[in-house]
């Protein structure tokens, strides 16, 4: 099955108005690359003010809740007027600062799905569980508790980050990305059949202009999500290109 590729930016906890005007530069290279969907996922702040400047926005974490008494939280379906159109849940981030499990990452991705945004759920394992040979095991049981059941492949992208990859410049080699990426492909398939083929599947792990086209090129992996090098177009740009 083709699928489309995906390079989606974080920019986590960094990012002004001023900032925005990175988007220009990215908007006119996700144009000039029509067969690659490009999304940026700023803070809350800038979600609305991000919104319309040519290129999908998302939203880095929402709470399971569609409203209620959750100070400092964002419900699904408020992303959703704000101008996303996505959303990414389970950032290991997230499941470390903030303690999230794998039962918490799906009630969140079912309200993404619920308010009718698409939901990019993450999986990765620490260097600790990869040295001890689990990498694929860990792996396997976060997609097992944190994938919505009947979710279909519209509603729903996984990105692969190594956590001990990110922000650290260290890489997996292509070998480590490929394995890994097949055997979510496969894990896919068991829980959610023939949607599975459709379901993008993008590498998280420091990626940068610099081993982009490489990592672009290996089976299954089917774009990018990317930290540090979404915040400028300078380095966004040969991303979008890559893919």
């Amino acid at each position: 099955m083709t699928r489309r590729k995906l390079v989606a930016g974080n920019w986590k906890m960094n990012g002004t108005l001023a900032q925005l005007s990175e988007l220009d530069a990215i908007a006119v290279a996700a144009k000039a690359n029509p067969a690659v969907d490009v999304a940026i996922c700023p803070p809350f702040t800038l979600i609305a003010p991000a919104a319309g400047k040519g290129i999908a926005i998302g939203a880095q974490d929402c709470h399971a809740n569609a409203k209620g008494a959750h100070t400092g939280d964002v419900s699904a379906a408020m992303l959703k007027e704000a101008g996303a159109t996505l959303v990414i849940v389970g950032h290991s981030e997230r499941r470390i600062d903030h303690g999230e499990d794998d039962a918490t990452v799906r009630a969140k991705a079912e309200a993404v799905i619920a308010a009718d945004l698409i939901a990019i759920v993450c999986v990765g394992e620490t260097e600790a569980e990869r040295d001890a040979g689990r990498a694929e095991a860990v792996v396997e049981t976060q997609l097992a508790g944190s994938v919505p059941p009947h979710t279909t492949a519209a509603q729903l992208v996984v990105a692969y980050e190594p956590v001990w990859a990110i922000g650290t410049g260290r890489t997996p080699t292509v070998a480590d990305v490929a394995a890994m990426h097949a055997a979510i492909r496969v894990k896919l398939r068991a829980l959610l059949g023939a949607e599975a083929d459709g379901v993008r599947i993008l590498y998280g792990g420091s990626v940068k202009p610099s081993n982009a086209a490489e990592l672009m090129a290996v089976p299954d992996v089917d774009g990018a999500l990317v930290g540090g090098a979404s915040l400028t177009a300078a380095d966004f740009v040969p991303i979008i290109e890559a893919a």
